[in-house]
């Protein structure tokens, strides 16, 4: 399954502005499941994605929670709870 992850405000800043991710490695479908899969690329995912940080979750543009499922081709995005345009 290859999702797009896109990143925006503090974290985009951290990570860049997004990565095309084939994640095939695991059952877990949902979009939790890939924010604690993507803290485990490296340190600085791992800050950047820290469940402290309150970030809102989109999957294809729409906010979503945790456990919101996913599919193949989905673009799911991360960012803080308040972000400037």
């Amino acid at each position: 399954m290859t999702v797009t992850v896109r990143y925006f405000a503090a974290v985009r800043e951290q990570l860049g502005g997004s990565e095309s991710i084939d994640w095939s490695a695991t059952s877990a479908r949902n979009v939790g499941a890939l924010r604690e899969w993507l803290q485990t690329l490296s340190p600085a995912h791992a800050a950047a994605l820290d469940e402290a940080k309150g970030l809102r979750m989109a999957r294809n543009q729409t906010l979503c929670a945790a456990d919101e499922p996913l599919a193949d081709g989905d673009e799911v995005a991360f960012f803080p709870p308040v972000t400037g345009g």
